[in-house]
């Protein structure tokens, strides 16, 4: 075991683990630590914490000091020169006539590099613009392309919920996310209510999909025969939170419905799951726009990018 602490570099983002030696420090304290990149300014997000030895990727880098007045200085020069930064940025994508859009600009702590996150569709040739850039702020520049889930993190908002985005509040990692998820979990499958203000599926679709899943694989499928009480039936419906079912009975030319406890019935027959999910979509419009974000969803990498 090691004692480490645990510092972020933004608001909301990735923790990463430091040693903190002979430090006292406590959360929300700004810290100076040493990375590959040199030092930079973090905030204590976890001020001491016991780690498995194979759960630290080494070498553990350490923490330099707690943020003196020349650092805290130096920190905010750095972000006052952020809106010249952008504007020269801009300026520069319009005289090379390049399809990119600024999201934001980081000055390293050092000065020994400017960071600047766009989004653009498609790969970019910006090797002129970096040329300008290094000429006008002289130093190291880059250009890093971010998907439009970092985006909307930079940018903020709230959710259908009404809560702040989770991606802007507590969200380290974007996680996978797939469609079957809503169906699991008998959402609605409009693309309009189980997309986020990102335009792709909400994050917030994983949080409950272990609970699901972990009592679906124990439950009827919807159109497997029973045998209950009162006799053999199909299951129609499943609530899986409370897991009880919903049995469909055929008595000669009458149809009637029971529910049951999962546990007080046999199944006899499972069903086929059908992955296909046209079935449960509304129109044609919405089948389609779901499969796009299907596609997206296997093809953008979901991980934030790591500032």
């Amino acid at each position: 075991m090691k004692r480490v602490t645990g510092v972020r570099f933004k608001k909301v983002g990735k923790i990463y683990f430091f040693d903190p030696e002979d430090l006292q420090l406590e959360k929300g304290m700004n810290v100076i630590v040493d990375t590959a990149m040199g030092d930079e300014f973090g905030e204590v997000a976890i001020a001491y914490k016991e780690v498995e030895d194979e759960n630290i990727q080494e070498p553990l880098r350490k923490v330099v000091r707690i943020v003196t007045d020349e650092d805290m200085r130096m920190y905010k020069e750095n972000k006052a020169k952020e809106p010249e930064a952008k504007i020269a940025f801009e300026k520069k994508v319009k005289e090379h006539d390049l399809k990119m859009k600024l999201i934001d600009v980081e000055f390293k702590f050092d000065g020994t590099k400017v960071i600047f996150y766009f989004t653009a569709d498609g790969r970019i040739d910006f090797r002129d613009l970096v040329k300008d850039l290094a000429a006008i702020f002289r130093t190291r520049i880059e250009l890093r392309q971010i998907g439009v889930r970092d985006e909307v993190r930079r940018l903020g908002g709230c959710g259908m919920c009404g809560r702040q985005l989770c991606c802007t509040t507590f969200l380290g990692n974007f996680d996978a996310v797939s469609i079957k998820m809503a169906k699991e979990q008998n959402i609605s499958l409009n693309p309009s209510k189980i997309s986020g203000c990102c335009g792709r599926l909400m994050c917030c679709l994983k949080y409950e999909e272990n609970v699901y899943s972990e009592k679906l694989a124990r439950l009827p499928k919807i159109g497997a025969i029973v045998k209950t009480d009162d006799g053999t039936g199909e299951v129609v419906s499943v609530e899986t939170l409370k897991e009880r079912i919903r049995v469909k009975f055929r008595e000669n030319d009458d149809t009637f419905f029971k529910k049951y406890d999962a546990k007080d019935v046999i199944v006899i027959k499972d069903a086929v799951v059908e992955e296909d999910i046209s079935q449960d979509v509304e129109n044609e419009a919405d089948l389609k726009e779901l499969e796009e974000l299907e596609n997206l969803e296997k093809t953008e990498n979901r991980n934030s990018e790591d500032i």
